[in-house]
């Protein structure tokens, strides 16, 4: 089966093309991220108004690039949820509309199972049961997976996504949005011992996050540096993105080795933007290690919104009789454990 993937769940544009026995033929991505940039964040209608002007040309961007036409798809898949409003109708209303008119099924797929399943694209890809740590700017949970569809929501964040705590802290230094990337970038030239963060809520039990005391708290470590001349210097803010992320990095590696421990599991699956994280990466793959066991990621153009987790997502539940009825449904709030499961591991 052929299916055309389209994510526009936030500010990024993605179209892909999945072959159920081919694999990913073909991808494209646009980044809305210098519309943005001097706003510090998303702002909700202008990232509609560029999903209506960025989809279609990728759309038609993909099937040149995979030496396919419209004759040749088998299948649409949209992301119905979660995400903003009116960037989840762009896709939804265009994808519906390609399907129609092609003739061909349609179905709306849901975006954190779609970043779930994006490590499935890898040649090698991990086995059920797995526990996965997904983390982005809008979302911090634990889950463990049985497989597609079989979903139990471990823990989450209370309050701030780990992404979006990135976000506000880089503002917070002066830096520009996305914030993860460029904390990560300045940081690699921090002192390591000069601050010494908490991590937020690990010596509590339970596996829920809480990242709000965190940025409170790096709010008035940058007071405090700014005391003398109202200024925080190079080496000030490169300090504190250094301490902010071992924070935030710890505090991620503790919850998951708990929840592995917890579950009976050895495999992790990580995926949303904050997986690409170097740091994170290489903190998670030491204490897998340490405890026999193993870390799987997506490759690095599929950690943040794509098409192609879409693709592959609507992909499985297609195969297996899944369709969109007459109504158009999005669902900006939408819990996962809400999904129907499919039984087996994905071809």
């Amino acid at each position: 089966m052929l299916v055309l993937g389209l994510e526009t769940s936030c500010d990024e544009t993605g179209v892909a093309l999945y072959d159920t026995e081919r694999g990913l033929l073909s991808h494209a991505l646009f980044s809305q991220v210098d519309v943005h940039v001097e706003y510090g964040g998303v702002v909700p209608e202008l990232a509609s108004r560029d999903h209506v002007r960025k989809t279609l040309p990728l759309v038609e961007e993909v099937l040149q690039s995979a030496g396919c036409s419209a004759a040749d798809i088998e299948a649409v898949a949209y992301t119905a949820g979660p995400g903003l409003l009116g960037a989840l109708m762009v896709g939804a209303t265009l994808a519906r509309a390609l399907a129609w008119g092609w003739g061909v099924p349609v179905l709306g797929v849901h975006h954190m199972e779609g970043h779930l399943l994006a490590p499935m694209l890898e040649e090698e890809a991990p086995a059920f049961p797995f526990v996965a740590l997904l983390v982005s700017g809008g979302h911090t949970q634990l889950v463990r997976v049985d497989g597609i569809g079989q979903y139990r929501l471990l823990g989450e964040s209370l309050d701030d996504a780990a992404g979006e705590a990135f976000d506000k802290v880089a503002k917070m230094l002066g830096l520009p949005y996305p914030g993860g990337p460029h904390i990560g970038r300045i940081a690699e030239r921090g002192d390591a011992g000069r601050f010494d963060f908490p991590r937020p809520m690990v010596n509590r039990p339970g596996l829920d996050f809480s990242f709000s005391g965190l940025k409170t708290f790096t709010m008035n470590t940058i007071a405090d540096c700014r005391q003398d001349d109202g200024e925080l210097s190079e080496q000030d803010r490169c300090d504190i993105a250094r301490a902010f992320e071992e924070a935030v990095v710890s505090t991620l590696v503790i919850k998951c080795r708990r929840a592995l421990e917890q579950e009976a599991l050895q495999t992790l699956v990580i995926a949303g933007g904050v997986s690409a994280n170097a740091r994170l990466r290489a903190a998670l793959d030491k204490a897998l290690a340490k405890m026999g066991g193993r870390v799987f990621y997506p490759a690095p153009a599929f950690c943040t919104d794509n098409g192609a987790m879409i693709a592959y997502a609507g992909a499985q539940r297609l195969q297996a009789g899944q369709v969109d009825d007459a109504d158009t449904r999005v669902r900006p709030r939408w819990p996962m454990e809400e999904l129907p499961p499919l039984s087996g591991s994905p071809p």
